[in-house]
């Protein structure tokens, strides 16, 4: 694990929600996956927030920060939304985030993004969370991330 700097988009985020004092770590060996990030990190899955897009019938994009230990109930999340849903391709990932998939942080995104918070995570002390690239993170206090995505409550979405 080596502390690195975050891509700039991503630090500008930081800067413009107080952010300042955030690590972001390195890990050669990648943590792309949730099982990745939480075996490098010595953490549970669970405290992992895996940021995964969808979009909407009408073309909206939809972040959901799932914790790591679970899947998305993508019918439970269309529920939410009011919307029919479908993953999006990792070219949309790219193009609406800013971010290659196992990359994309919790907030920071090229283009506006609504988002969902998994209530599980909210009982977590620390959520690690992807920094920009399949090999970095950066750890946030559940109360942080809800400050930052002005999310109150999570909601069930697990499957």
């Amino acid at each position: 694990m080596q502390k690195v700097a975050p891509p700039q988009c991503l630090q500008n985020a930081f800067d413009e929600h107080g952010l300042g004092d955030i690590d972001v770590f390195s890990f050669p060996d990648g943590t792309h996956s949730a099982a990745d990030a939480a075996a490098a990190i010595g953490c549970d899955i669970s405290e992992i927030g895996k940021s995964l897009v969808f979009i909407t019938e009408p073309g909206r994009p939809v972040l959901i920060i799932m914790n790591g230990a679970d899947q998305v109930d993508e019918h439970r999340a269309a529920g939410l939304i009011g919307l029919p849903m479908r993953k999006a391709t990792a070219q949309e990932v790219r193009e609406l985030t800013g971010y290659a998939i196992g990359g994309v942080p919790p907030f920071g995104h090229a283009k506006p993004v609504e988002t969902l918070l998994d209530q599980k995570l909210l009982t977590k002390k620390t959520i690690w969370l992807a920094a920009g690239t399949p090999k970095t993170v950066f750890a946030l206090a559940p109360d942080e991330l809800r400050r930052v995505t002005g999310i109150e409550t999570g909601v069930d979405i697990s499957a």
